[in-house]
């Protein structure tokens, strides 16, 4: 470095620095005080008196503490929604309807492949209840199946055995089968919080559903007989009909123009080719009214029972399975055209010889995603696959995770509901297992073990209907004396028989009135009103704005993070130096090296040398003072004379 350079270095070093190049915190801080706008700040700093500079302390602390406090709640309530309710009245689409008969399959058709379980069932039924037969048709049908029971080997009570046992009775149960009484040692799971009394006993009837290897056994039991009985004979029935062809099931069932006797819409006839046919295991064939494969879906223009879609649906009640439905009629579900009908789980039941309405009120929903909820908008983002046909909703990905887990541990699908991919449904000729393992499932399903319930959202938007049901006994005592004799002679080709009040049913399903309610979710705070309340505190609290945060953060992020890394740099710049420099003047100790050139003033500031003189003034010389000549020797021509 030049010594003008490091002059100017000992001069700039020496002069008090302040703002950012401050060299220590205190200074900057007391910089920034000084001419910052934030009077409290400054308050601290310029006030006399230590007391008067704790009180601003403390109050400063204080209104940055409700800033801070302030600004969570507003950050908080950023993530609220707001909901409005908007009622606008507008021509309303028709909803998709679908009609099941309550009984999937004609009785007269599938007799023969249920006949062995209903002896089984028949049998069962008498050795717990001991109750005769009423009429002769069925003594003489008991009287055939007693010697075939007697000639062939039970199948189905040996593979899910009903037993019942005494509450006070713990480990022993009896046998259906054999009925004798015998140790049991499996979990026994109740099926309902209070077991009720069977037979005037303390008798609780279940069954019994063992893995492959007969290791794990589980006695499942029902608050009710009657509970246990149906399901025993539902597990069979659908195990059974799994190994029936899709084709041969669609006949077995009822058809379209055997189920719906008459049709009218908005005033206008219809018939069976305004039904789409679906086909659902435990209901046989449904048909669908304004369905999405429709090339136009279908709207209402007036509200009221004249307007919407009135059917007369044939029950047929004799063609009921006694063993599978305890109830007759028909049942109704509606939804969106691009829904998955879930029959089994939702849906209205419609009694014969009574005419069933049904008015509709619709409500739009549409709810705000992440970061105000966790509904998905079309289920790309939930990690289930979508093993239905249909548009994502709750049901169907609580489904289709239950059915998926289904495979995935039992190798097959559960019979009454659509195949994931690579899949089979289940019996257990192929699947032996299958029936102790969808119980398995279904236990931890209902436990939230599967992690169903956690995976699955809602989704953000979705249509409902809000449905009311009034119920009038049709046809009246004075109509249906023209009334069924003419359906029947309509029906004469498909139904071939007499028909009576039992075996119809009328439906009505219609708006009642055009009102369609909408609930959209908006955002209870924006971009723009988070920040002005940010402004508004901090104007409020400190008497600043966005310019002071930005000094704020300037001064005490940025600088003062500098002046520290500044002098951490510097003392290691002093610890490397210490390390690798040899030391200097070790033969003279008292000697201060510097590396700037003396000058007269640093000169008298430097201290005698040890064991020297300080010389005196010198004498003059006074030879100095006489004129000598210039030039010793002269040349000959420039000679003077000598004088005589």
């Amino acid at each position: 470095m030049a010594p003008g350079e490091k002059i100017k270095a000992k001069i700039k070093k020496n002069l008090p620095v302040r703002g950012p190049q401050a060299p220590t915190i205190k200074e900057l801080m007391r910089w920034y005080c000084l001419n910052t706008n934030t009077h409290g700040c400054r308050r601290i700093v310029v006030s006399p008196g230590r007391l008067r500079r704790l009180l601003w302390i403390l109050f400063t602390l204080t209104a940055v503490a409700l800033i801070f406090w302030q600004c969570a709640l507003l950050v908080a309530s950023f993530y609220t929604v707001s909901v409005s309710i908007k009622v606008h009245f507008q021509k309303l689409d028709f909803p998709a309807v679908t009609i099941c008969n309550i009984n999937p399959y004609k009785y007269s058709v599938v007799r023969d492949l249920l006949a062995d379980l209903e002896q089984e069932t028949r049998v069962a039924l008498k050795t717990l209840y001991g109750f005769p037969e009423n009429t002769s048709r069925r003594r003489r049908e008991a009287e055939s199946w007693n010697s075939d029971w007697e000639s062939t080997r039970p199948r189905f009570l040996r593979v899910v055995p009903l037993m019942a046992f005494r509450q006070d009775e713990t480990g022993e149960v009896r046998d259906f089968l054999t009925g004798r009484k015998r140790k049991f040692s499996g979990r026994i799971i109740h099926k309902a919080s209070d077991a009720m009394h069977v037979h005037r006993s303390k008798e609780v009837v279940g069954f019994q559903l063992c893995s492959n290897d007969t290791s794990h056994c589980a006695l499942y039991t029902f608050s009710s007989g009657v509970n246990a009985i149906q399901e025993w004979y539902k597990l069979h029935y659908m195990n059974i009909m799994a190994q029936v062809p899709l084709e041969k099931k669609i006949n077995m069932s009822y058809s379209a123009e055997e189920l719906l006797v008459t049709c009218l819409f908005d005033g206008v006839s219809c018939d069976a080719r305004n039904f789409t046919l679906f086909h659902h295991p435990m209901y046989g064939n449904c048909y669908t009214f304004n369905n999405r494969e429709n090339e136009t879906i279908l709207s209402t223009s007036m509200g009221g029972s004249e307007y919407g879609l009135q059917v007369i649906l044939y029950i047929n009640e004799e063609e009921y399975n006694p063993f599978l439905v305890s109830s007759s009629g028909a049942k109704v579900i509606v939804h969106r055209q691009d829904e998955y009908p879930f029959v089994e789980d939702v849906g209205t039941e419609i009694e014969p010889a009574m005419a069933t309405s049904i008015g509709m009120h619709l409500t739009e929903s549409f709810k705000l995603s992440e970061p105000y909820s966790q509904c998905t908008e079309d289920g790309s983002d939930v990690p289930i696959s979508n093993i239905y046909n249909a548009a994502y909703s709750l049901q169907i990905c609580l489904h289709s995770c239950f059915q998926t887990k289904m495979v995935e541990k039992c190798g097959c699908a559960q019979y009454n509901q659509p195949l994931p991919p690579a899949a089979n449904y289940c019996n257990y000729q192929q699947h032996p297992n299958w029936m102790y393992c969808y119980y398995e499932l279904h236990q931890a399903f209902v436990r939230e073990e599967l992690g169903c319930q956690a995976v699955c959202r809602e989704a953000c938007s979705f249509k409902e209907w809000t449905l009311t049901t009034s119920l009038a006994q049709w046809p009246s005592v004075v109509s249906e004396k023209w009334l069924l004799p003419v359906l029947t002679w309509d029906q004469g080709q498909q139904i071939k028989k007499k028909l009576n009040k039992t075996d119809l049913a009328k439906l009505l399903i219609f708006y009642k009135d055009l009102n369609q309610r909408s609930i959209m979710e908006s955002p209870a705070n924006s971009i723009e009103m988070l920040l002005s309340n940010f402004g508004g505190q901090l104007g409020l609290w400190m008497s600043c704005s966005v310019v002071c945060v930005i000094e704020i953060i300037e001064v005490f992020f940025i600088d003062s993070f500098s002046i520290i890394a500044r002098h951490q740099w510097q003392k290691a710049k002093d610890w490397w130096a210490r390390r690798h420099t040899p030391p200097q003047g070790q033969d003279n100790p008292g000697l201060d090296i510097d590396d700037d050139l003396p000058t007269f003033t640093s000169a008298l500031r430097l201290p005698p040398a040890p064991g020297t003189q300080v010389p005196g003034t010198p004498p003059p010389r006074y030879n100095t003072l006489r004129l000598e000549r210039a030039f010793s020797d002269q040349l000959s021509d420039t000679q003077i004379p000598a004088e005589s």
